[in-house]
């Protein structure tokens, strides 16, 4: 049994349930508005705060490890605690503290509790919600997640509770930020929130630059310049740059007292964003990561293989040129001060923010990560690695490879989608080409021109957006792949764009992976694995350049070499929306090499992508064909032929270059389903 929470209508919003559990604070139970008295046992409170969060059943054997150092019967007293529990949460025909086999759960759906709101909250993103909810979720953080609660000779407990409170405290901050927003900028209520707001996080400037246009907008101008002046002593004290924050203030002054707190925010903030009235071209706002020091978990240190991991995970997001990254120099300098990673983020400004830690138990090595969005303090992605670290150096290299990729996959997607939700008219060349990258994974003609359009927007408003103009190639080379338009033409201007990314950024691995394309498109193979071999050799993680080398190679070049490279850009980028195409390239690597049952199941895991188009399950169609199986083919022919049907062989093999072996096999599975 899990704990959880209604995902659509926060408990906040309707009746007091009969039993309230409060975290954020002192640990208090309360059931019809009065206080339930507990044991004074401090195991007994960390125990229910610990199953309370619990995504799932804890095993007993955990829950002692977590609390008891060793005592004389560790499963005695976490019988006595249950036992306590049980007397406190359960009632008349509703157990809550659930016990199956080895494990223990607490079952607090028809609870409020207040960490477990503010939680759900964060997930389901705290920039969809309502200034009603945003206030309710505020007043219930009344200090700290476990407020004056402290084990002794409990230090996984109290590595979980630094953690625990380190998160709340940025949601916190998120929620703070995200009602002010909302509100007036010189309303009393904004005003008070935004105090709070600077006092949990003294050093963002974003908190300071509010609460200055706030009192600014009341006329308060020397309360402002005191607030100011304090600012800046604090800044100094620690050695970080107040020169944003005093420019913020004068763009504050000289803006007139009506503008609104968000936008005074975000556009004296950051000169990537265009204020109203500015005329001209809006300068890209590209997503920012900072990498703190992972740390490995002997004693919370820090040092040695968590460094060195930390260090190679930075330079090979910055490889990528996805977006921008924190120097190592900056992040190490934080941690060692002992920063938390959230509030590291804010003080570099940066949108995410990934950490982790590294175990080595009994010869495993365990690593574990998680992206962080800073403003809404939501947990992006997370996972946890474990191997058998036979060869230590090839495991941490598979390790970085997979963090790396999926850092980069779900800030992607996270831009994506952010930008889908903002009018077309008000994007920055950052969020025009993400908005490009939303339409162009849809693989439609309607779609792919949307792309085009967004694309080309973004290089109106930045012309050196060496991703923008991939991009615009990427939609050319489909005109000219799916015959939606005049193939020389459109290979013509794939080649082009491919080589204005190349002169805007000649370290981009983007900008090689879409030459080595527009190359192949004109038929020239050995200069286009060139280009696809320089994009994997500027970024080893780089997913799609994987799958390219595949693409080429799975059709006249090596096809054992288009199966490793299929395989492995899948392994970088096991979600990617190219995915089709990785497992469609592998596929008729298999149909070169006479295996033609596997070629038939590759094909098939192609076809049944979500995205996949109609040369995919042309891919399909002859594959299985070759394979003997006729019905399952011809199933796919038909499918074919609702939207295009003249669609035969001939078509098939002019979208691709294959070798002349290929070609007298997939004419002859064509000719088994009447496709000749």
């Amino acid at each position: 049994m899990e704990t959880h929470v209604e995902s659509n209508r926060s408990r906040l919003d309707v009746e007091m349930p009969v039993l309230s559990v409060r975290l954020l604070g002192p640990l208090m139970i309360s059931h019809d508005g009065a206080p339930v008295t507990l044991p004074a046992s401090r195991k007994l409170r960390a125990l229910l705060a610990y199953l309370a969060l619990a995504p799932h059943p804890v095993g007993r054997s955990r829950l002692c490890e977590l609390l008891w150092d060793v005592p004389n019967d560790p499963r005695g007293e976490l019988r006595w605690c249950l036992s306590k529990l049980r007397s406190t949460l359960d009632a008349v025909g509703r157990h809550r503290v659930a016990t199956q086999g080895d494990t223990v759960a607490l079952d607090l759906s028809d609870c409020l509790v207040d960490a477990l709101e503010v939680s759900q909250a964060a997930t389901q993103g705290l920039g969809t919600l309502d200034v009603e909810r945003l206030r309710a979720l505020a007043r219930l953080f009344a200090g700290d997640f476990l407020d004056g609660l402290e084990l002794e000779r409990s230090p996984h407990f109290n590595s979980w509770l630094t953690a625990q409170r380190r998160r709340f405290h940025s949601c916190h901050v998120a929620v703070l930020e995200q009602l002010v927003g909302s509100l007036a900028a010189d309303s009393d209520e904004a005003i008070a929130h935004l105090d709070t707001w600077v006092e949990l996080a003294p050093f963002d400037r974003r908190a300071h630059a509010a609460l200055l246009a706030g009192l600014a907008g009341r006329g308060e101008i020397g309360a402002a310049e005191e607030h100011l002046a304090a600012a800046e002593q604090l800044f100094k004290s620690e050695e970080l740059d107040f020169a944003p924050l005093r420019a913020a203030w004068r763009a504050i002054r000289d803006r007139q007292s009506g503008i609104s707190l968000r936008t005074a925010c975000l556009s004296t903030l950051s000169p990537l964003v265009a204020t109203p009235t500015a005329p001209g071209p809006v300068e890209p706002s590209h997503a920012s990561l900072a990498v703190m020091p992972f740390v490995e978990e002997v004693g919370g240190a820090r040092g040695g293989l968590a460094d060195g991991f930390t260090h190679d995970i930075i330079t090979r997001l910055a490889k990528l040129r996805d977006f921008f990254v924190i120097a190592r120099g900056s992040v190490f300098a934080l941690a060692e001060q002992n920063i938390a990673p959230e509030d590291a983020g804010r003080r570099l400004n940066v949108d995410y923010v990934a950490t982790g830690t590294v175990r080595s138990p009994s010869g495993r090595l365990i690593v574990s990560v998680e992206l962080i969005e800073v403003r809404s303090a939501r947990i992006v992605w997370a996972e946890t690695f474990e191997r058998r670290p036979d060869d230590i150096f090839s495991v941490l290299d598979d390790i970085g490879n997979s963090i790396v990729s999926s850092i980069s996959a779900e800030i992607e997607t996270v831009e994506r989608n952010r930008a889908m939700l903002k009018a077309p008219s008000s994007l920055n060349a950052w969020e025009a080409y993400h908005r490009g990258l939303w339409h162009m994974y849809r693989f439609t003609q309607a779609e792919n021109e949307q792309a085009r359009h967004f694309f080309a927007q973004a290089l109106q408003l930045d012309p050196t957006f060496a991703r923008a103009y991939a991009g615009l190639s990427f939609t050319h080379w489909q005109n000219a792949f799916q015959r939606w338009g005049d193939r020389d033409r459109e290979s013509a201007l794939a080649f082009e764009s491919a080589g204005h990314s190349l002169l805007v950024d000649d370290h981009n691995p983007a900008a090689h992976w879409a030459m080595g394309r527009a190359l192949w498109l004109r038929g020239e193979q050995d200069g286009s694995l060139l280009e696809l071999e320089r994009a994997v050799d500027l970024s080893p993680n780089f997913a799609l350049g994987h799958y390219a080398l595949s693409f080429v190679h799975s059709q006249s070049g090596d096809p054992r070499a288009a199966i490793g490279s299929s395989d492995h850009s899948r392994h970088l980028s096991p979600f990617d929306p190219l995915l089709f195409g990785m497992l469609g390239a592998r596929a008729m690597a298999h149909v070169r090499l006479g295996q033609f049952e596997e070629a038939a199941e590759w094909a098939l895991k192609a076809a049944a992508r979500p995205n996949a188009h109609a040369i995919i399950l042309a891919i399909a169609a002859h594959c299985l064909a070759l394979a003997g199986r006729l019905d399952e083919a011809r199933g796919f022919a038909a499918a074919i032929r609702k939207t295009r049907p003249d669609y035969c062989a001939d078509d098939f093999i002019g979208t691709f270059r294959f070798e002349p072996d290929a070609v007298t096999l997939f004419r002859q599975g064509a000719r088994l389903i009447g496709l000749n």
